[in-house]
């Protein structure tokens, strides 16, 4: 059965494919799923997370062939959008070469790939992330139409000072920038910004703002490093945080909806589609596996964040 089904993968991927269909939307709204099976029944979601070496990936304990297997056919026959997602947090992906990239992006590649998103919060050097851009600077060419999503951590300040980008999220746009990326989209990580202070969020009754912040953060990256709001994209975490007094609630998911399509924005996603229910039981913290927020019903923060499809 599996030889079967990579068989019909490859025949998906070797196809022709009109232009058109391989062109992203201007926007995109949806959840990150955390790894394979994935549920085209869910809608456009984000597949989070391959880690490794271009085409050598590893999702969790599967390589990239067998969750390619899985999982693009099923998407390609209820005609949903899919986009392919790497690193996160605690994980690394990496590409020292051409080809590795181009393996790595033909065994994902069909008529609904809508694109890659490449999330690097820590623990890869400048080298490797330039490395990384180079390659994709480099399939870009080939494959203009994917949408190319950077998935980079952020404050939200205030104060005035625009303090948004570390380090590691700096490094990302100058390698884009030196290497020519077209059209790139910077996904910024509006969750886990801290205790209340001007310095790393917008403030009110004594709390960060999850919704204001969300926009701020956006505000911030357009005017500092003159990113143009047509190539932001926000990533809430819905429900209790990790850093727990910042929360995001139902409230702030309808505000940060509408600015972002009020702004032209490239989209917002969310982490993740496990999380979008009350838990089972009374819970502390955040989890895994719910929202932590008891009178939030399952699907709500979807329902909020994610447009419905447009009617005929």
């Amino acid at each position: 059965m599996r030889q079967i089904l990579l068989a019909a993968l490859a025949a998906i991927g070797a196809a022709a494919l009109p232009a058109s269909a391989l062109a992203a939307p201007a926007a995109v709204s949806g959840p990150y799923k955390y790894l394979s099976p994935w549920d085209p029944a869910h809608g456009v979601q984000t597949w989070a997370f391959a880690s490794g070496e271009c085409g050598q990936e590893r999702w969790g304990g599967l390589d990239g062939a067998e969750v390619a297997a899985a999982n693009v056919a099923r998407f390609v026959q209820a005609g949903v959008g899919y986009i392919v997602s790497t690193g996160g947090q605690g994980n690394i992906f990496t590409c020292a070469t051409d080809a590795g990239m181009e393996a790595f992006v033909s065994r994902y590649k069909s008529a609904q790939l809508i694109g890659f998103d490449f999330d690097i919060e820590h623990g890869q050097t400048p080298a490797q992330i330039d490395s990384l851009v180079q390659r994709i600077a480099h399939v870009q060419k080939t494959h203009p139409g994917w949408r190319y999503s950077f998935t980079i951590a952020t404050h939200a300040a205030s104060d005035g000072s625009r303090r948004s980008l570390n380090a590691t999220g700096e490094q990302v746009l100058a390698a884009l920038r030196r290497h020519a990326v077209q059209d790139f989209v910077l996904n910024l990580m509006v969750m886990d910004y801290g205790p209340a202070s001007r310095k790393v969020c917008v403030v009110r009754r004594g709390r960060c703002d999850m919704g204001a912040s969300a926009v701020q953060a956006a505000h911030n990256v357009h005017r500092k490093y003159k990113v143009p709001y047509a190539q932001i994209a926000l990533t809430p975490m819905i429900g209790v945080n990790d850093v727990l007094e910042n929360v995001f609630t139902l409230e702030d998911a309808r505000a940060t909806a509408q600015a972002v399509r009020k702004m032209g924005m490239a989209g917002v996603h969310y982490w993740s589609l496990d999380r979008d229910k009350p838990c089972a039981k009374p819970t502390k913290g955040a989890d895994p596996s719910c929202s932590t927020m008891p009178d939030v019903p399952a699907g709500a923060y979807q329902r909020a964040l994610v447009p419905p499809p447009a009617t005929q």
